[in-house]
């Protein structure tokens, strides 16, 4: 295993266990607690605590503190409503990469799209990221798929165990062609996973949808890291102001989480839920973004 690929592993492993701080941290910054009291929460020693969360999310617990502090954001997360406000009162609407990202809107022809992926041979494999265990469908045009088997993937599927999450998640992204040749790969979605979460580089993405969603899907594109909007909000950034629940569904039904970031959409009510692969998740991405941003 590469050195990329073991950090990878690594921060899946910490996911759950980062998600819940993240939670915490946000419920408590008011209170400034320190790093021993972080730590005890977590039930890791302080150092232990350090160590992971800083090697998850690429800042410290203080800094991640203090990013919430001056964006006083610690209610908004709680709540669940809009980060976008507070993101701009603390600066953190910095470029991404993301923006930069090639979407081959149809890596994947019309034709193959309406026969079920016919004549396509795709790619299917589980990888570590950051907020998981990561399920790659890949094409030779590009990536045309990306869930997560574990956390929301239970609210999905009906399922508890472990392992039948997992197969639950493979075959609802490979049934999304259900005509394709797909075969496992392990391995490249070790590579996709590194290339994503560790590189530098544009991915490209190899989807087909109808012309209003990939209005939608490009207008997700546009919105900064860590920032949200609302579903009415994408319809009129996609230059379909009376389409909020049109969008909505077009916002549900992208096949690449993360990288077409529908985890930055939120519905009227602003609050953090609908989210296809667990709040947790959500919140966890989003906050992500944010520190990484500060």
């Amino acid at each position: 295993m590469t050195t990329a690929s073991s950090s990878l592993s690594e921060r899946s492993v910490a996911y759950s266990r980062m998600a819940e701080a993240l939670r915490h941290l946000g419920d408590t910054w008011q209170e400034w607690p320190d790093l021993s009291q972080c730590a005890r929460a977590m039930g890791l020693s302080p150092h232990h605590f350090q160590r992971e969360f800083t090697r998850w999310a690429g800042v410290s617990p203080k800094q991640f503190q203090a990013a919430l502090a001056h964006a006083e954001a610690g209610d908004l997360l709680r709540q669940g409503a809009s980060v976008m406000d507070a993101s701009y009162e603390a600066g953190l609407s910095g470029p991404s990469r993301l923006h930069d990202l090639f979407v081959a809107h149809e890596g994947l022809s019309p034709g193959e799209a309406k026969s079920g992926g016919e004549g396509a041979k795709l790619k299917i494999g589980e990888a570590p990221t950051p907020f998981g265990s990561g399920v790659f469908l890949i094409s030779p045009r590009g990536l045309c798929g990306l869930g997560f088997a574990d956390d929301g993937a239970e609210q999905k599927t009906g399922f508890q165990h472990p392992g039948y999450v997992k197969e639950a998640v493979l075959k609802d992204l490979a049934g999304r062609y259900p005509n394709a040749e797909t075969v496992r790969d392990d391995g490249e979605a070790r590579r996709w996973a590194d290339r994503i979460f560790q590189g530098s580089d544009p991915i490209p993405v190899a989807l087909y949808g109808t012309s209003f969603r990939r209005q939608i899907w490009r207008a997700l594109l546009d919105i900064p890291a860590g920032e949200t909007r609302t579903y009415g909000q994408v319809a009129a950034a996609a230059g379909q102001p009376k389409a909020a629940r049109a969008a909505g569904t077009a916002i549900g039904a992208n096949n690449i989480s993360w990288l077409i970031p529908c985890h930055r959409a939120l519905a009227s009510d602003q609050r953090l839920h609908n989210y296809h692969w667990g709040v947790a998740r959500k919140r966890a991405m989003l906050t992500y973004e944010r520190a990484h941003a500060a």
